[in-house]
């Protein structure tokens, strides 16, 4: 591999379960007794072919496809050999810049066959962060829609140009059947498709060149430098937690996932997609983006078991006009994730929905995602005030920011997770991966959280301020350093604030240079295209100076407490 990749250290295999925390200290370790799986994802996913190869696998209700899983290992060797007639070798990076579609299934299939480092990249990114993702992990090959509503994803490309992009070597656009139109200078994905072999030995050779801890997938999160880090993921990673995960919701072949969660996120990807595909269950795509319509018609229509979504996500079905319409007797299990779950609308998922074995999830992207879940038999009260319990094959432990000693039960201090789970490393980034693992492989994860006697785990709070808007994690340091570039701006300051529709919004103070004069709109201007929707501030306002504390330090809980007496905001509760 050629990653550069400090490797993340992996502890032995851990004890059996313990039936309450550690002599009354806030740490456990999840069961044992279900081996981790030690192949590729490739060679699982062939196995799994052979057990059922006429089961349905996919189904893009927007495109109108079904694969079989036969039809669709066919399709994904087909492009593994297109992508290896392109010269790539394996270790090399490849983007995927799209909503949701069988490509990207196809694309996270046969990278991995191939060895290939599968790079998301999100929708809504604009062209500062394009540029700042494909140049970070050299990007070789390019997968992208073409246009999405208003985004034109081949012009932002072509505004980079290829001087700005020394790497990349080849664009593909997702074309759909019939569609005319040429893009000079770029090649259609059925093209390419088309120049692949399913029975291309080069495929099964270089499958047989894998290792299950080889890196295969990249996804950047937000830095709180200012720049995103590439937390880099393998076989090993993925492949595990999507299984344990489905072990949790108790998917079997029978069961039918609706994904209107994107699948650039571990969200869609693991927690969807590899979930259904270790358990040998259909995978059901409802749009490309999320509609709130089209998941309620497609749950009905293909008579989905499982549905996924942040709360926001589930807030929208349950209260669109139509919703007493559809037939939701099929659903029983899926997981809400991505923000804390208010009480409300868990209660209304379970008796409104028929989601009665819904689970919650915790983790982040570095940790592949998921170390702590609820089963799909824990009682409500706990699904609703908790995260759930340990994961299989990983450790926890809450310990003092401070001192890193292991706090008692029902004290907060911060999250950290090991296992086979935790990250192969930051893309090219020793040092930062350092910071998040310690020597003991230990994942600093900067939440704070507590444990009860049972093993339960609540999240609290968070040791920096991280915003979690609608569950796009956002990093106000980011955003601040972007806004730091306009040519009226002294200085600024982001923070999160409550809101009733997204969980938390984006608030930016900000400090205009002596003698300008700079307003709203200028600002929003001055970010449209360049950085994603989501990372856009709400509420924008212009002050003098900041509240700091006696040796300057700028306190931000004195912003937010300001903007939510100003504005008239309430913390949503979640428990």
């Amino acid at each position: 591999m050629t990653s550069a990749l400090p490797a993340a250290p992996i502890p032995p295999a851990a004890p059996a379960p313990l039936a309450s925390a550690d002599a009354g200290a806030s740490q456990a370790r999840g069961a044992t007794d279900v081996p981790l799986i030690e192949q590729t994802l490739g060679d699982f996913f062939d196995a799994m072919v052979q057990r059922q190869p006429d089961h349905e696998a996919l189904v893009s209700a927007h495109q109108g496809l079904r694969y079989s899983y036969r039809e669709l290992q066919t399709e994904a060797n087909r492009l593994a050999s297109a992508l290896l007639g392109l010269g790539l070798l394996p270790g090399d990076r490849v983007g995927i810049w799209s909503h949701n579609n069988a490509q990207w299934l196809l694309m996270q299939l046969a990278t991995a066959k191939v060895g290939l480092i599968l790079v998301n990249i999100n929708p809504a990114y604009r062209v500062a962060e394009l540029d700042y993702a494909l140049n970070k992990v050299a990007c070789k090959v390019l997968v992208t829609m073409a246009r999405f509503k208003t985004s034109d994803y081949l012009g932002m490309l072509r505004e980079l140009g290829g001087e700005r992009l020394p790497h990349l070597q080849t664009t593909v656009w997702i074309d759909e059947p019939g569609q005319g139109g040429e893009e000079p200078g770029m090649l259609r994905f059925s093209d390419l498709l088309a120049q692949g072999d399913p029975q291309d030995a080069r495929v099964a050779a270089t499958a047989g060149t894998l290792k299950a801890t080889d890196p295969i997938n990249i996804q950047f999160t937000s830095g709180t430098t200012g720049f995103p880090k590439g937390a880099t993921l393998t076989h090993r990673n993925t492949l595990n937690n999507g299984f344990f995960i489905g072990e949790a919701m108790k998917l079997t072949p029978a069961d039918r996932l609706c994904i209107p969660v994107p699948l650039y996120h571990c969200f869609g990807m693991v927690l969807g997609n590899l979930a259904c595909l270790a358990h040998g269950a259909t995978i059901v795509y409802p749009n490309d983006g999320f509609d709130a319509l089209t998941v309620l018609q497609t749950v009905q229509a293909e008579k989905c078991t499982g549905l996924h979504g942040v709360p926001t996500m589930f807030i929208a079905e349950l209260d669109h006009p139509r919703f007493a319409e559809f037939d939701l007797s099929s659903l029983r299990t899926g997981i809400m994730a991505g923000s804390p779950c208010p009480t409300e609308v868990m209660k209304r998922v379970v008796e409104q929905m028929n989601l009665r074995e819904i689970t919650i999830a915790y983790g982040m992207t570095e940790t592949s995602p998921v170390s702590c879940q609820s089963g799909a038999d824990t009682p409500l009260d706990r699904r609703v005030a908790t995260v759930g319990t340990v994961q299989p094959h990983l450790e926890i432990k809450i310990v003092d920011p401070e001192t890193g000693a292991v706090v008692a039960l029902g004290v907060s201090g911060e999250f950290c997770t090991r296992g086979y789970s935790v990250m192969h490393g930051y893309w090219q980034d020793e040092a930062k991966t350092r910071e998040a693992i310690d020597a003991g492989g230990w994942m600093h994860t900067g939440d704070l959280a507590t444990m009860d006697g049972e093993g339960y785990v609540n999240i609290v709070g968070r040791i920096k301020d991280m915003v979690i808007r609608g569950g796009e994690n956002i990093y106000p340091r980011e955003i601040e350093e972007f806004l730091y570039r306009h040519p009226k701006v002294q200085d600024v300051q982001v923070v999160g604030v409550p809101d009733s529709k997204y969980g938390e919004e984006l608030c930016a103070w900000i400090i205009a240079k002596p003698g300008q004069t700079v307003g709203e709109d200028e600002i929003r201007a001055f970010c449209k295209g360049q950085i994603a929707h989501y990372k856009v501030p709400r509420y924008i306002r212009f002050v003098s100076e900041f509240p700091m504390t006696v040796t300057g330090k700028i306190q931000k809980f004195k912003i937010r407490d300001a903007m939510k007496d100003q504005l008239g905001l309430q913390e949503e509760r979640t428990a």
